[in-house]
């Protein structure tokens, strides 16, 4: 009866036009639906009038009609361009795009809603939800097989390393003497098994690094640090070879430069920066280490380590930071290495909120700088 009452004459035009029309009660009862709408559902007339709302709506716009479509009408007197989905008489979900208006007609609350179908858009938003899928679908693949990935190299690492140490202290047995007297000759054999195995180490190590950091399993314990004191740490490491090659180096870190690092790491960094700068610097060199802080930005210190080495060409002085890269040149091919060294370094320097720059003039020499936020 009351539908009947309040069920408003539908302008002719409404039939024809593109979009589908409807008007219910605030109850939910319908009380007019364009020829437009009945027919993209597969209803009469008879089947819609006077039946509540929900009728034509799929069961998730169901709940959402009345938990959040309807409210809106009653709080703001209107929704614009909502997604719903219908429901057809055979059971097809129809998707629209809804506009409705709520108002007061002969007594009664009525609202009018224009649903315009969406046809290309569903299609689009089906494949962009396929491709989302496929997707997600590949990273958590790439995860999985990078986590194999550093699983195996943490696993083979371990397996290699353990029978290298073993290499390693039956030869300091053998130079020792515990197995008697050893010649000149076998000396100097043991000593190049020696370097050998130490140079396995450092090649598995360097390896296993990249693949944690790679993988995301490094761990940052940042403190407060003086950068004077990671430098006199560090050089008794990498003296002894400065003194093979006859170098020369000076230090300029301000006793009271502090960072905020974590000192494994930042010890890590300077070690491998100060060896590559006495790999590639000539007999009679020099090596310049000095600290500052950065111009202009208070909040950063930087630590730079200098040499009057090979440096680098121009047009190769960003890729010696990739993974497996060294400098192309006559002495290069003869230092070893994996090249993972400045990638590591500066993976674990912006690890610390930090970065690694280099400058270099081929023939000159070349500065590291480490950037780091100040202590």
């Amino acid at each position: 009866m009351r539908a009947d009452r309040c069920r408003p004459a539908l302008d002719p035009l409404l039939d024809l036009a593109p979009c589908g029309f409807i008007s219910f009660l605030d109850d939910g009862c319908v009380c007019a639906a364009n020829r437009t709408l009945l027919e993209m559902l597969g209803y009469s007339p008879d089947e819609v009038l006077d039946k509540h709302i929900e009728l034509i709506l799929a069961v998730g716009s169901r709940i959402f009609y009345q938990t959040h479509f309807f409210p809106l009408l009653r709080l703001h007197g209107r929704a614009d361009e909502i997604f719903l989905l219908l429901r057809s008489k055979s059971g097809e979900d129809v998707a629209v795009l809804a506009n409705a208006i709520r108002r007061e007609r002969r007594g009664e609350w009525m609202t009018d809603a224009v649903l315009l179908r969406l046809v290309e858009r569903r299609k689009f938003e089906d494949a962009l939800l396929d491709a989302k899928h496929v997707a997600e679908q590949a990273v958590a693949a790439a995860e999985d097989a990078n986590r194999a990935k550093s699983d195996f190299l943490a696993m083979m690492s371990h397996e290699l390393r353990t029978p290298l140490n073993a290499i390693g202290g039956y030869v300091q047995l053998l130079e020792m003497g515990v197995h008697g007297p050893i010649t000149p000759a076998q000396a100097e054999a043991l000593g190049r098994v020696t370097r050998s195995q130490q140079h396995l180490l450092r090649l598995i190590n360097d390896i296993l690094n990249l693949a944690r950091i790679e993988s995301g399993r490094i761990d940052y314990d940042l403190q407060t640090i003086s950068l004077n004191d990671i430098v006199m740490a560090t050089l008794p490491m990498i003296e002894p070879q400065i003194a093979v090659k006859g170098l020369r180096y000076d230090v300029d870190v301000p006793l009271g430069l502090k960072a905020a690092a974590d000192r494994e790491k930042l010890e890590q960094i300077l070690l491998n920066l100060l060896s590559n700068a006495t790999k590639f610097t000539h007999e009679g060199g020099s090596l310049h280490i000095e600290g500052a802080l950065v111009p202009d930005r208070e909040d950063l210190v930087e630590l730079r380590v200098g040499d009057t080495g090979v440096g680098i060409p121009g047009d190769r002085l960003e890729l010696v930071f990739a993974p497996f890269v060294q400098v192309e040149s006559s002495h290069a091919a003869r230092v070893e290495g994996t090249g993972l060294g400045l990638s590591i370094s500066r993976d674990l320097a912006r690890g610390m909120g930090g970065d690694l720059t280099a400058e270099s003039t081929l023939g000159v020499g070349s500065t590291f700088t480490i950037r780091l936020r100040r202590g």
